[in-house]
């Protein structure tokens, strides 16, 4: 396993982070979720992630349970707030009220003393920058986060967030997460050039668009036990079932057998060929899925493999 720095912070976390969202706590058993998550520290993976709203807190106690086995100091676990956990007017949002109750309840799941990274899981219209960046500062100085992120934030929200924080000396934000993948390449326009300008590390989130990258949904086939197959997720992938999506991964396919590699490793590869990309963060459900994935750091694509694929996805 490679390792890379998160931004410009001194935190090195592993190429491949392993995520908990829509798994663990819900449609995985306790017992095969802990062999998994022992499976990825075994292979090197020192960075988990989570949040409050997966399964209302279940993700984040699966995970912390899972790594107690492990010294403390040998992992980085992260944990988000935005939305609603509850039905009362302050149960969401980014104030200083929420931000601060949601981090004490997590770390009380968790049983933890703190969160490596805490992170806005987005953004928050309805209260200011200030007070969110504030609060995030206080709980930062009192030891119960280290470092401070935020998921899904435009390029233009990054940039107010690094302004705010400069006037009032606040923590800067180090990290973001993002979505990120061959057929989602958004954040190259102006994510990626705002972050290397402010040092903003990338922990993307989906590397394999759900799936779609692994290469099962052969044919817009959808198998029994997939994601797609879950009535409550499948509005994440249906919309690209289509016959010039499968065509392209049948392409991608060609170009990973040619390198003697999975198509699940070039697409990882591809992810982490941006030096702003800190981590890829992937899902599994099985232990045999994490050795899979791990593969996938240190692969370097040669650049006719990388010019093939840029034609592919054009």
């Amino acid at each position: 396993m490679n390792y890379r720095r998160l931004g410009k912070t001194g935190l090195k976390i592993s190429e491949i982070s392993l995520g908990s969202w829509l798994t663990y706590g819900k449609s995985v058993e306790d017992n095969t979720a802990e062999k998994t998550i022992h499976k990825a520290y075994e292979l090197g993976i020192n960075s988990f992630d989570s949040a409050n709203v997966y399964e209302r807190g279940e993700g984040e106690r699966v995970m912390a349970q899972a790594l107690k086995t492990y010294p403390r100091e040998s992992y980085v676990i992260s944990t988000k707030a935005f939305f609603p956990m509850g039905e009362g007017p302050n149960d969401g949002g980014l104030s200083r009220k929420h931000i601060t109750e949601s981090l004490h309840s997590s770390l009380k799941r968790m049983n933890l003393d703190y969160v490596d990274l805490f992170y806005c899981h987005r953004y928050d219209h309805e209260t200011p920058v200030e007070e969110t960046l504030k609060a995030i500062d206080d709980l930062v100085r009192q030891g119960k986060i280290l470092y401070a992120g935020v998921s899904e934030w435009s390029a233009a929200q990054l940039e107010e967030a690094v302004r705010i924080a400069d006037k009032r000396l606040l923590d800067r934000i180090v990290v973001n997460q993002p979505q990120y993948n061959m057929f989602n390449r958004t954040i190259e326009k102006e994510i990626i050039p705002v972050s290397e300008k402010h040092g903003i590390g990338q922990v993307v989130f989906s590397p394999l668009a759900q799936g779609v990258l692994t290469g099962k949904y052969k044919e817009g086939q959808v198998p029994d036990q997939s994601r797609a197959a879950n009535e409550s997720i499948n509005r994440f992938i249906k919309g690209m079932l289509n016959e010039d999506v499968q065509n392209r991964v049948s392409q991608l396919l060609d170009v990973a057998n040619d390198l003697e590699i999975t198509l699940p490793e070039l697409a990882l590869a591809w992810v982490l060929r941006q030096p702003n990309v800190s981590s890829a963060l992937i899902g599994a459900s099985r232990p045999e899925q994490v050795e899979m994935n791990v593969k996938a750091s240190g692969i370097v694509i040669p650049t006719d493999a990388q010019e093939k694929i840029d034609d592919i996805l054009v």
